[in-house]
């Protein structure tokens, strides 16, 4: 049985075991919609427009903040995983920060930028900057040793070191941090939108728990799960392919 049928089976079964529960009266309606009610608010929702322009705006906010933490954080992290001194003082800060949930950087982000688009991107880019740093600076400091020795020798030095050497060895622990920043990112823009109330994902949400509206709170869950899944089954899912058969780690495709 293919990867994609098995997915399918268990979607299929989860969906009926909702209905059954649904069906069995365990909870009100109104706690516990059913999924035609779901289906019902998501296309309600798509007709109005609501979602699209919901679905536009987060993914403006993230493609800005998520691209500012790949730029920041890609280039910090080869300096930190080269440099001793880097990364005994700014590593050690970085390491820390990572501890902190990203929602704990939207007081300090109102009070600095106030109540606006730039509070949210920078929550964004804190969920995601530090997660790509730390992952990008573990690559470089797992290159192995003998292709280092390899390459000086050969006369490597400086930024054709990193260029064709430190980077590409790095490359599959980049990827790793991004995707792993990319969720961070998403969680962040999500829990930013919650609590500062403006147009997106996170709005919508709101605004369905304030209207005591369940179907509404589960049809924007779906989409942002949706979105998530998305990203990484059309984006990560291929490189990582590539890479791992780049590495002898899985055979090519036929």
């Amino acid at each position: 049985m293919r990867n994609w049928q098995i997915s399918l089976l268990f979607f299929l079964a989860l969906l009926f075991t909702w209905e059954l529960l649904f069906r069995l009266g365990l909870w009100p309606a109104y706690v516990f919609p059913s999924p035609t009610s779901v289906a019902a608010a998501l296309v309600k929702g798509f007709a109005s427009g609501q979602y699209i322009l919901a679905i536009a705006t987060s993914l403006r906010r993230i493609a800005i903040g998520y691209g500012l933490s790949i730029v920041a954080g890609v280039p910090l992290g080869l300096l930190l995983g080269r440099s001793r001194l880097m990364q005994a003082s700014l590593g050690s800060l970085v390491v820390g920060l990572q501890a902190l949930p990203s929602i704990c950087w939207l007081p300090l982000a109102l009070l600095w930028f106030g109540l606006g688009e730039t509070a949210i991107l920078f929550v964004v880019v804190m969920g995601a900057l530090l997660a790509i740093t730390i992952s990008t600076a573990d690559g470089v400091r797992n290159t192995p040793p003998v292709y280092l020795r390899a390459a000086r020798t050969m006369g490597a030095r400086g930024m054709r070191l990193y260029a064709r050497v430190v980077l590409p060895s790095a490359f599959p622990s980049i990827i790793s941090g991004m995707k792993l920043g990319w969720s961070f990112a998403w969680r962040s823009l999500m829990a930013g939108e919650l609590l500062f109330i403006t147009l997106g994902l996170g709005q919508a949400l709101a605004m369905g728990r304030e209207l005591n509206n369940m179907s509404a709170v589960i049809a924007v869950m779906l989409i942002i799960i949706a979105i998530g899944l998305g990203v990484d089954r059309l984006f990560f899912a291929p490189v990582e392919r590539r890479i791992r058969e780049r590495w002898g780690l899985q055979a090519a495709a036929r």
